[in-house]
């Protein structure tokens, strides 16, 4: 007897449209999330993929469309950039919630935080009370997964202040309280910011095992790869779906652009014959004639129609650098006792492409802000050549004084940037680094968080700089 499949849908986006002013993002876009879909949604910096999460969790109204959730299924929420108040404590981050094991759990390890430091009778009534709740409930197991989850994330200390968390920190308290969340559905933005290798790993295969559905944006090939197996496609306000992992949707992605290239291409070679005959065409008034003309602007249309062209690369000349490039002699760094660098020295040579790798904590940014001169080590010292002209991209990113435009934060850096052959204006950089013309005159407040980004590194680049340095550039 075969078995009939019956797909339940969790997630349905109606009609969805929004702009921001002449801006706009999407229009008209319709898709579901079905019960055991893990999807991921593609789309270039600033093309809308955060403003519509933001709208399907209800943070942003759109001008237009509906967002329908199933009514029997609980679904978490994860923003890029999670707000949080400062003054609340790892502890109800985490455990404040209407989950029922969540509140059973909240309560028990709340009684034992307070027996540590007031052993009290009041005190051991409540956790005898608690134990029997959590026996009630059968959250011992969901205890262990919850401590599984805080261990793999290393948050231990779950008395400190929001306002004392680093952003990565704050981003993964958020991640955890919602994988900690009983839900069908789990909607995430870029969760693999701030994890090191170890920590995404887990995530991918947390994820996989989970009976639950997934919408996720991530610039992580890996995880693309390794989790969903669906992707949504975001590409010239258009919606695309691919029923298949991240390789899958390059190979689709190819076929469907090669397929509307040569459709363009060929709609501009007769768009060029339909033009010179309505050039030459008298007033249509019989019903072929006015037939044609529509066709006509169909066509137009296609014609029109945008096509992805490699911009090329650019050979930039590069400030000289001597013979002496950097050396670090015997440096030791340590943040309240606790031993970052130890005796470390290294001679970078020219032409070196060097990786630093480690866990969450280890002092991958403090080394580089040792190297920059931003942070002094305990011990030893850093010396650079005399010619050494920096590029640095650092996590925290970029914030200017007042809200500037993007041309005027480009040429603050440099009018124009001198090529192999010749130079190239900031205005000509911009383009090469997808800020088009149009976006070019927008504030800076107006960006993305990945058109931000995009635009602190080639601030970096405008320097023409001969040693660059990335934290975490992608």
């Amino acid at each position: 007897m075969q078995q009939i499949c019956i797909l339940v849908n969790y997630l349905l986006v109606e009609q969805l449209s929004k702009s921001y002013g002449e801006k706009e993002l999407f229009n008209n876009l319709t898709f579901g999330i079905d019960q055991g879909s893990k999807v991921a949604l593609i789309a270039r910096n600033g093309a809308g993929k955060s403003s519509l999460l933001r709208i399907i969790s209800g943070q942003e109204l759109p001008d237009a469309g509906n967002v329908v959730f199933r009514k029997d299924i609980r679904w978490a929420f994860l923003p890029q950039n999670p707000e949080i108040d400062d003054n609340t404590s790892v502890f109800d981050i985490l455990f404040h919630s209407e989950n029922e094991f969540m509140r059973a759990i909240r309560e028990y390890e709340d009684c034992l935080r307070q027996l540590k430091h007031h052993n009290t009778p009041e005190l051991r009534k409540r956790l005898e009370t608690a134990t029997t709740t959590m026996e009630m409930v059968n959250g011992w197991d969901y205890d262990v997964r919850i401590k599984e989850i805080l261990s793999r994330f290393k948050i231990t200390d779950l008395d400190q202040k929001a306002g004392e968390l680093s952003g990565g920190q704050r981003k993964k308290v958020s991640l955890a309280k919602v994988l900690l969340q009983e839900t069908d559905l789990l909607i995430l933005d870029e969760p693999t910011n701030h994890l090191d290798i170890e920590m995404i790993e887990w995530l991918e295969d947390y994820l996989s095992r989970q009976n639950l559905s997934l919408l996720v944006v991530t610039h992580d090939r890996y995880f693309l790869d390794n989790v969903c197996n669906e992707i949504l496609e975001l590409d010239n306000q258009q919606l695309y779906r691919y029923r298949g992992n991240y390789s899958y949707f390059l190979e689709k992605k190819a076929e469907r652009e090669a397929v509307e290239t040569a459709e363009t291409e060929k709609a501009r070679g007769l768009y060029r014959k339909e033009l010179d005959w309505m050039r030459r065409m008298p007033q249509a008034r019989s019903t072929k004639a006015k037939a044609r003309v529509d066709s006509f602007y169909e066509l137009q249309d296609k014609a029109n129609r945008r096509v992805e062209k490699d911009t090329g690369s650019l050979e930039v000349s590069m400030t000289r650098m001597g013979g002496k490039i950097l050396e670090i002699n015997n440096i030791f760094k340590a943040y309240d006792g606790n031993k970052l660098v130890t005796d470390f020295s290294y001679t970078f040579k020219k032409g070196e492409r060097i990786g630093v790798v480690g866990k969450n904590g280890c002092g991958k940014s403090t080394l580089l802000n040792m190297i920059m001169g931003t942070v002094k080590p305990d011990m030893g010292h850093i010396v650079s050549g005399q010619t050494v002209v920096f590029g640095y991209y650092s996590q925290e990113g970029f914030q200017p004084e007042g809200d500037k435009r993007v041309i005027d934060i480009a040429k603050s850096i440099a009018e124009e940037m001198p090529l192999g052959k010749g130079r190239i204006s900031a205005s000509a950089f911009l383009s090469h680094f997808n800020f088009p013309h149009a976006l070019q005159y927008n504030y800076f407040s107006s960006l993305s968080g990945g058109e931000k980004r995009r635009l602190f590194l080639l601030m970096q680049l405008l320097k023409n700089p001969n040693f660059l340095i990335l934290d975490e550039p992608t």
